[in-house]
């Protein structure tokens, strides 16, 4: 025999109170006096009674309290980014008023591949999405959630018309750290960017390759605005050792050996600069490198990284108000961030010069 859940009523009840009464004591949307209050939390430990049935909110709001969250590349990375940590954190931040929690989900890298069980943007039960990014394979998919009536906005990608996006203006910033080396007297200039699909293979970057990753695409973009003709080099990952597997490569003919660097995170520019120490060469006096993001980097004294800084928790935010404002019927605003030049001490005159 199975004992009944006790209810907010019976709380009521128990501490001679009404049941508006003892429900503002949990939901705490109005002030209560600390006598009653305290006579309801009794009577709640007494019968047992630990808060609200979310599935009965739920069911009243006609919402499920979930916000899918879906990332182009393995959910373990996104906890190794500095930067999508700071944005989770901003997303989260926004929608916890809305009573609302988050729902990491993975973009298959193709049809078929992930498992049949494991929860999708077609079949969980979600309120709105955040995409991080929008692949090829991925805009498959939202066609299908656009007709289930489910807000979708995305960070940094585009998923078509109609579909509020989260920018960050990577190719023009990019085009200032370019500008810079170039105002520097680098002629020489190389390019370490972050994956180009979803392989996430190391390699040279040959002209004939389709870069579907829209933020390494805007930011290849930007460089080339200023280098034509710079030479790019895929990491397998945004990470420190990525960048050093990908600068032993780039530095490692004497004979081509370019000038200046040009990383597309701060991450893959401090795997740079060590593979630049392991062969002897001096920063900046030797090879100047840039790195993207502003984010802190443990064991990167003693360098100051020459970045662009961008605002990863307010994208997060803004991405958060978004589906607020769509959940609340109103129109919601795309918006485009702007990155902040910082140099610092990785950057000198082309010994060239």
């Amino acid at each position: 025999m199975t004992t009944r859940r006790a209810t907010i009523s019976d709380v009521a009840r128990a501490a001679g109170v009404a049941p508006s009464t003892a429900s503002v004591v949990f939901s705490g949307k109005t002030p209560v006096s600390g006598p009653t209050r305290l006579k309801v939390l009794v009577a709640a430990e007494e019968l047992g009674y630990t808060g609200p049935d979310p599935r009965a909110a739920s069911l009243r709001r006609g919402r499920s309290g979930i916000v899918a969250v879906v990332f182009e590349g393995p959910l373990g990375s996104a906890f190794l980014d500095p930067v999508q940590r700071l944005m989770m954190d901003g997303l989260s931040e926004a929608v916890a008023p809305l009573g609302a929690g988050l729902l990491l989900l993975r973009d298959p890298v193709e049809a078929g591949e992930a498992d049949p069980s494991a929860p999708t943007l077609i079949t969980a039960p979600i309120d709105a999405a955040v995409l991080i990014g929008c692949s090829p394979i991925l805009r498959h998919s939202l066609e299908a959630v656009q007709a289930r009536g489910i807000p979708v906005v995305v960070i940094e990608g585009d998923a078509g018309d109609g579909v509020p996006r989260i920018l960050l203006d990577n190719r023009e910033a990019q085009r200032q750290a370019a500008q810079h080396l170039r105002d520097l007297g680098h002629e020489n200039v190389a390019i370490v960017t972050l994956g180009r699909d979803k392989r996430r293979e190391a390699g040279w970057v040959s002209e004939s390759d389709e870069i579907t990753v829209d933020v390494t695409r805007d930011r290849l973009a930007g460089a080339r605005d200023v280098y034509p003709d710079a030479r790019a080099f895929s990491a397998a990952t945004s990470t420190i050792d990525g960048g050093t597997a990908a600068g032993r490569i780039v530095l490692s003919d004497p004979e081509s050996r370019p000038t200046a660097v040009i990383a597309q995170s701060d991450l893959l520019a401090t795997g740079v600069i060590r593979a630049a120490e392991e062969l002897g060469l001096r920063v900046p006096e030797d090879v100047s490198v840039t790195g993207f993001d502003g984010v802190p980097v443990d064991g990167l004294a003693p360098y100051v990284l020459t970045t662009l800084v961008q605002a990863a928790t307010e994208k997060g935010r803004a991405a958060g108000a978004v589906i607020a404002a769509m959940l609340d019927d109103r129109e919601p605003s795309s918006l485009l961030f702007t990155c902040e030049f910082r140099p610092g001490n990785t950057t000198g005159p082309s010994a060239m010069r």
